[in-house]
């Protein structure tokens, strides 16, 4: 697999076949894990990296050969490819942006990626569309399970998983949640949310994870630490927590359409006016107007576009995908400008 192969693609994750998929995006897990015999990224040298990531690479190719698994070295990708894989959701910033070798291996459909020499020596992450986090726990334990046959893990039996960050050790589990709340986040009460989650150990993110802000009402919410708790109890936590999340944001766009029909039908179709009719677009108007445009479907103020074609769209916008799709390095008025062109083709093949 290249990684052209994935820009006809959104990957299974982002189909919005998942349970309550017009409000959760995807389920994530992802497993942190360190190799016995080795010393944590952050004193091993650049020899001892190098070894480490041809030992794992070669590993992770030949036990996952027969699904077809591709491995991509970060160092000979370039910033536009880095980017791309960030924005995919298969890589974090700090792999794209981080130096000495490391690396990716990614399934076929995108619902597995195990990066390789980012904070800890492995890091495997399954993504599954809605809410489905045992679905995404299933894949993950299995993929690890047959890791360890063929790697030794660091392991402790007082603390379990050893890991770089102290909040990971135990399982290394982090499981997360991305969500769409526009009514939430348009009544301003989407701190509520936020102060309710943190009472229980829970934590806020962006669009992109740790340090990145919300973009398009896309927020993660994930657990903070795991040492003590099984992984079951992780994924219980949120579990309870989510429905409650999804209860609220429904009942405000109830409200919100019972009480400001015409504002919310104003809004919505206005965002879906500009989108099929605009000649230049930033990125962060159209995950604003996306937003709106999405709410809408969802709600069936709009039925002519399907919530796939909206999701694809906050994808296949970004930087990097818009600069692969035209195979070059664009500044951001051509951005912008390839950014609307191709929303206005993309909706009118909704129509």
């Amino acid at each position: 697999m290249e990684l052209s192969d994935l820009q006809t693609s959104p990957g299974e994750w982002l189909g919005g076949t998942g349970p309550e998929a017009d409000i959760v995006i995807s389920s994530r897990i992802r497993l942190a894990r360190n190799l016995a015999g080795y010393p944590f990224l952050s004193t091993a040298n650049e020899q001892q990296l190098g070894e480490l990531e041809r030992m794992v690479r070669e590993r992770l190719l030949n036990t996952f050969r027969a699904e077809g698994m591709s491995y991509f070295s970060l160092p000979s990708l370039g910033p536009i490819d880095r980017q791309f894989l960030v924005e995919r959701h298969l890589i974090s910033r700090e792999l794209a942006s981080g130096k000495g070798a490391r690396g990716v291996a990614l399934a076929v459909d995108e619902t597995v990626s195990i990066m390789v020499n980012e904070e800890d020596h492995l890091r495997i992450q399954g993504l599954c569309s809605g809410l489905q986090l045992r679905e995404a726990w299933e894949r993950v334990n299995a993929v690890d399970t047959r890791l360890e046959s063929c790697l030794e893990f660091a392991f402790s039996p007082q603390f379990g998983y050893l890991t770089v960050c102290p909040t990971n050790a135990g399982t290394g589990l982090r499981a997360s949640v991305m969500l769409h709340l526009p009514a939430l986040a348009y009544t301003k009460q989407i701190n509520k949310v936020f102060q309710a989650v943190t009472k229980i150990s829970l934590i806020v993110r962006g669009l992109y994870g740790e340090g990145t802000q919300a973009s398009g009402d896309f927020y993660q919410i994930s657990n903070q630490s795991t040492l003590g708790k099984s992984e079951t109890d992780v994924i219980e936590l949120i579990e309870n927590v989510i429905p409650k999340i999804i209860g609220f944001e429904k009942t405000v766009r109830t409200n919100l359409m019972q009480q400001k029909r015409e504002v919310m039908e104003d809004k919505v179709w206005r965002a879906y006016g500009m989108l099929k009719h605009a000649r230049m677009v930033t990125s962060e108007e159209t995950m604003e107007l996306l937003s709106a445009v999405r709410m809408g479907v969802s709600l069936g103020i709009i039925q002519e576009v399907k919530m796939d074609a909206i999701n694809e769209l906050f994808l296949f916008t970004q930087p990097a995908h818009l600069q692969k799709q035209k195979e070059a390095q664009l500044d951001e008025t051509e951005r912008d400008v390839v950014r609307a062109s191709y929303i206005r083709k993309r909706l009118q093949q909704s129509d």
